[in-house]
């Protein structure tokens, strides 16, 4: 991927947005640090935009329905609308929003596709990686907090109404979980992995340490 957005120049000349992702699996609490953490930025002033995918656009919401909801497809039919999802996303919401100087938070991108379709699904996460990497014109996050819990810690937490995906079984779950972590590993300056089970603002407090660390934003006032 090219160089991630924080710190670039916008267009104008200004300071481009930062670009913070979670990521995880289903019921981990991505949802909920992804709430706290614009809260915060607001509060500190900083113009910021909460997204997702798929969806954050009519045409992702409607690739959302089809893919959680519709009929049975492949996998690589998966990937597929995944990508369209995200090439219409970039272009319409994250690109312009980081050009504009505004911190975008995304509740999951990239490494969603290739940890559920590359690695769940079997496809292969290097060929996925490379679609879905041409699909967002090589745009990188800036920082990626893995939010991790255990399959059966994700199962508790949603209940007994599941997606598509979040209905699949025990294997498929722990091969994405397995992916998040071994890709946070190999990549630590551009990863940060923190254990979903502890208090929320708990999580929060160690996302924001970071995000203050690697200098994507300043202090508190």
């Amino acid at each position: 991927m090219i160089a991630s957005s924080g710190g670039a120049q916008a267009d104008g000349g200004g300071r481009r947005g930062a670009f913070v992702v979670f990521e995880g699996g289903d019921g981990a609490g991505k949802s909920t640090q992804v709430q706290l953490l614009v809260e915060a930025l607001a509060d500190r002033g900083v113009p910021v935009l909460r997204t997702r995918q798929p969806g954050g656009t009519p045409l992702g919401n409607a690739l959302r329905d089809l893919v959680l909801h519709g009929d049975p497809m492949s996998a690589r039919a998966e990937a597929l609308l995944f990508a369209a999802d995200k090439a219409q996303h970039v272009a319409d919401v994250i690109e312009p929003a980081l050009s504009a100087g505004t911190t975008v938070v995304c509740d999951r991108y990239v490494d969603s596709s290739v940890a559920y379709q590359g690695a769940g699904r079997g496809v292969g996460a290097d060929e996925v990686e490379r679609v879905q990497d041409w699909a967002v014109g090589g745009l990188a996050p800036d920082l990626t907090v893995v939010v991790d819990v255990t399959p059966d810690e994700g199962r508790r937490r949603r209940g007994q109404v599941h997606d598509r995906l979040e209905a699949e079984g025990e294997d498929f779950h722990a091969a994405i979980r397995t992916h998040f972590l071994d890709r946070a590993a190999a990549h630590p300056t551009r990863y940060l992995v923190v254990d979903g089970t502890p208090d929320p603002q708990a999580i929060h407090a160690r996302v924001l340490e970071r995000l203050e660390a690697d200098r994507l934003i300043g202090p508190a006032t």
